[in-house]
């Protein structure tokens, strides 16, 4: 289906669930880590033109998961969340915050999107992954194929890896997450991580190359490294645009059946989030107009608008129905094993669940510890593994 006859379904679609005038009086105000300039453009256009009005910020304003999360619960003015990821979107739906309540909806085509819902809250929009990649030409394995055990086993692989270079931010957040899968210990005083984890993930950093990239696909398309991280989401579109550009000498090529590049083949397979759309329940808004945002939340999630966005910005759907118009058959990225949804050990919790309960504990570990430099000229020295603190440093440092 062609971009734009998914685009005019949607909008007939979009016009008949919200046929009221007012809908164009009042402001859907909307938080969201989804942010970048393009997709917030392309949003408030397609919105205007199906009969809402909308504001959102871009990620010149507001840049991540928590950054959004923060500004929805400080403000008190937003009408739609959507984006962020299980771990956040668990803590939503369990009201950790003190003013952010998920309002109870449930969508015409909530049964379209399988598994990715919090039935009668939030439902799944598009399915994400970190990715880990490899060059099998002359520039990386010479045609020799990887096999790991575990996300970790990179820094022992013998080859040259991209890493990130900032503790911040969710792509980040999600290679740490696969980073330290296999080392949950949920009696560890370090965050419910083993010490060998925290030891494997410094030398990630020790001996990985931060390019001055934001993220890995770069490095690996100009053959800076040999093995590297990335997002599923746009990974096609990037390879093809950085194939045709002829900006490179020796750039990835083929996508769908790739030519010169793979993706490793790890057994613990990779962790996934699932970007999710909830209504927020807002102070004063009145029931015409909470009825404005749900019609908005239906026309934004519907196969036909997802399937407009998944063309425009080269994204995995989770409603089923857009998927199937989308691909002939899945593509190979998403359907690897999904370690996010397995249980821990030691736990009733699922590995997300168990992200989620620690992600502030990993974030005060790195920072206190100095991970992810940017100069390896001013690179922090190692710490003294047997001598640290841990309940020190779980936590956040004083300013």
């Amino acid at each position: 289906m062609k971009k734009l006859l998914a685009l005019a379904l949607a909008m007939v679609m979009a016009l008949s669930l919200c046929s009221f005038a007012s809908a164009e009086d009042y402001t859907i105000r909307i938080y969201s880590n989804s942010n970048s300039p393009e997709r917030t453009s392309w949003l408030i256009n397609a919105a205007k033109e199906a009969g809402f009005t909308i504001s959102i910020d871009d990620n010149s304003v507001i840049s991540g998961d928590s950054a959004a999360v923060q500004a929805a619960n400080e403000n008190k003015d937003g009408d739609i969340i959507f984006g962020l990821n299980e771990v956040r979107w668990s803590q939503l739906v369990n009201g950790q915050y003190e003013n952010l309540k998920v309002a109870d909806w449930t969508p015409s085509w909530a049964e379209e999107v399988g598994d990715y819902k919090y039935d009668g809250k939030a439902y799944g929009l598009v399915i994400q992954n970190v990715l880990m990649l490899y060059r099998n030409d002359e520039l990386g394995t010479n045609g020799e194929a990887l096999h790991f055990a575990h996300w970790a086993d990179m820094v022992n692989s013998g080859l040259k890896w991209y890493r990130q270079g900032k503790v911040g931010g969710t792509t980040n957040a999600n290679i740490n997450s696969a980073m330290l899968y296999s080392f949950t210990d949920p009696a560890s005083p370090a965050g419910g991580i083993s010490i060998d984890g925290w030891k494997t993930l410094w030398k990630y950093c020790a001996e990985g190359n931060f390019t001055g990239d934001s993220y890995g696909l770069e490095p690996l398309i100009r053959g800076d490294v040999q093995l590297s991280t990335f997002y599923s989401s746009s990974l096609y579109g990037n390879i093809d645009a950085a194939a045709t550009a002829g900006t490179y000498d020796n750039p990835l090529r083929g996508t769908l059946q790739p030519e010169n590049w793979a993706l490793v083949d790890i057994d613990d397979g990779t962790y996934y989030i699932a970007e999710y759309l909830g209504v927020i329940e807002r102070e004063g808004r009145t029931d015409e107009q909470t009825e404005i945002v749900k019609a908005f939340a239906e026309w934004f999630g519907s196969a036909e608008t997802q399937i407009a966005w998944s063309e425009e910005f080269d994204s995995y759907p989770c409603n089923q129905v857009a998927a199937a118009e989308l691909f002939d058959e899945t593509p190979a990225i998403y359907t690897l094993k999904n370690c996010s949804l397995t249980t821990v050990p030691g736990t009733e919790m699922t590995y997300a669940e168990y992200v989620g309960a620690h992600t502030a504990e990993w974030t005060n570990i790195m920072t206190n510890l100095g991970f992810y430099w940017k100069d390896n000229a001013a690179a922090p020295s190692e710490p003294d593994w047997d001598n640290i603190n841990w309940a020190e440093m779980t936590q956040k440092k004083a300013e």
